[in-house]
């Protein structure tokens, strides 16, 4: 089972995404039947131009649930463009208040929108996860302002150095891990699904270029995943 080789590879907590509103569902549904997994509950905004743009007052009900941890993924994609920008940013707008609302962390997803996305979170005073870091250009606007910066198995690729200096940039206690499962396995099980299991290979990678031992960066991305998303 997928949680049972997570925990033998040390990982004991999981957050585990909802990225629209039947997705939300089925992850608290997870998170309820799962000890050590909880739910972030968003709209991407890949849906920003679906029905579900329309369904943040469910969104708000599902967020009441006690595994519900944070807000998103939400934010800006100018890569797949299925939604327009306005739409996009209604959206996202949307769910920076609710987050603020509810006193939870948002989950941001960005992808060739750092002005944009940047330009968003400005007057959003809560804890803010970057999630999947791919955006090099991002990262002095989360350096400045405190932000948590979250990296996936793409920090591992040959060709990644721009995100492995952003990750050597990052200060400790700002600084997560994560898969982005199913997508994005790091290199040495690149190719096949991914899974929480996976992370210690992008540990790995992450405590070589900050010139640390896995053991402590693990304990610190642990520590500050607990302090971001309210775990016990």
């Amino acid at each position: 089972m997928l949680l049972e080789r997570a925990r033998t590879a040390g990982v004991t907590r999981v957050v585990a995404i909802g990225t629209g509103i039947d997705s939300c569902r089925a992850t608290l549904a997870l998170a309820e039947e799962n000890e050590g997994v909880y739910a972030s509950l968003g709209i991407d905004p890949h849906r920003a131009a679906g029905p579900d743009a329309a369904r943040v007052g469910e969104l708000r009900e599902l967020l009441a649930h006690p595994k519900a941890v944070a807000v998103g993924e939400t934010g800006l994609d100018n890569v797949r463009q299925v939604a327009t920008p306005s739409e996009q940013r209604l959206l996202f707008d949307a769910q920076l208040a609710l987050a603020s609302e509810l006193a939870l962390p948002v989950v941001i997803h960005s992808r060739e929108a750092e002005g944009d996305t940047a330009a968003a979170l400005a007057a959003f005073a809560g804890t803010v996860i970057l999630h999947c870091f791919s955006s090099p250009g991002l990262l002095p606007v989360a350096l400045e302002r405190g932000y948590l910066v979250s990296f996936a198995g793409n920090v591992t690729y040959p060709k990644a150095d721009e995100l492995r200096e952003a990750a050597a940039a990052v200060p400790a206690d700002r600084i997560l891990v994560e898969t982005d499962s199913p997508y994005l396995a790091p290199q040495p099980v690149r190719g096949r699904r991914n899974e929480p299991a996976h992370v210690v290979h992008t540990i790995e990678a992450l405590a070589r270029v900050r010139g640390v031992e896995p053991a402590v960066l693990a304990e610190q991305t642990h520590a500050n995943a607990a302090t971001a998303f309210g775990l016990s």
